[in-house]
C-alpha cells in the first residue's frame, strides 16, 4: 500500500509541482496531538490503551488540493463507520486526559504533495483500498533532511465479527 500511495504522491507531484511524500511518510492522521512532554505522553498513551476498534477497509478514491497551505491530498468518498468511531473514541479518550483536538472535523486524507504549485488536473483517482487493522502512534524527529516519523507504539484491533458469526476477511 504504501509503495502503491507514494507511486500515486509521484504522479501527482509530476501534476502539481511541490514534493511528493516518500513511501516512509505515508499516513492517515486520526488525531494531531503536536508537541507532547514525557507526562503528557504517558496520559496519551494510556487513553489509547482504552481504545477498542475493528478491522476496516478505507477506500482512497479521490484527490483534492487545499490551496491555503498548498497540500495535495488523497481522501476517501466513503468513511467507514468503524473509523468514525475510532476517531470519537481516541478524540474522547484524549479530551478525557486533557489533550485538546484543534477543534475541525475529522477529515481521513493522506497528504501526497507539500507546497504544491497548482491544484490537480484529476479529482478522482484509482481506488487504493486500504485494509486497516491497527492504529500507531508516531513521533516526528526532525532530521538534516527534513522530518522522519517513527512509530512508538502500535494497538492492533480486535477481529471484528460478522452478523453470521465468522470471522471478518
Amino acid at each position: 500500500m504504501r509503495k502503491s500511495l507514494s507511486a500515486l504522491a509521484q504522479d501527482a507531484q509530476l501534476d502539481c509541482g511541490g514534493r511528493a511524500t516518500s513511501d516512509d511518510k505515508v499516513h492517515l492522521t486520526l488525531f494531531f496531538l503536536g508537541d507532547v512532554d514525557a507526562r503528557r505522553a504517558v496520559a496519551v498513551e494510556g487513553a489509547a490503551d482504552r481504545v477498542r476498534g475493528e478491522f476496516f477497509d478505507l477506500t482512497l478514491d479521490r484527490i483534492g488540493y487545499w490551496r491555503h497551505n498548498r497540500i495535495v491530498w488523497a481522501g476517501a468518498t466513503y468513511q467507514p463507520p468503524a473509523l468514525s468511531v475510532l476517531v470519537t473514541r481516541l478524540s474522547a479518550g484524549l479530551a478525557a486526559e486533557g489533550v485538546e483536538s484543534e477543534g475541525r472535523p475529522y477529515v481521513p486524507h493522506l497528504t501526497l504533495v507539500r507546497n504544491a504549485e497548482r491544484k490537480p488536473a484529476l479529482a478522482v483517482i484509482e481506488p487504493h483500498p486500504w485494509h486497516v487493522r491497527d492504529f500507531v502512534l508516531v513521533q516526528s524527529m526532525p532530521t538534516r533532511g527534513g522530518v522522519r516519523y517513527q512509530v512508538l507504539r502500535t494497538w492492533p484491533f480486535a477481529l471484528a465479527l460478522k452478523a453470521w458469526g465468522g470471522p471478518a476477511p
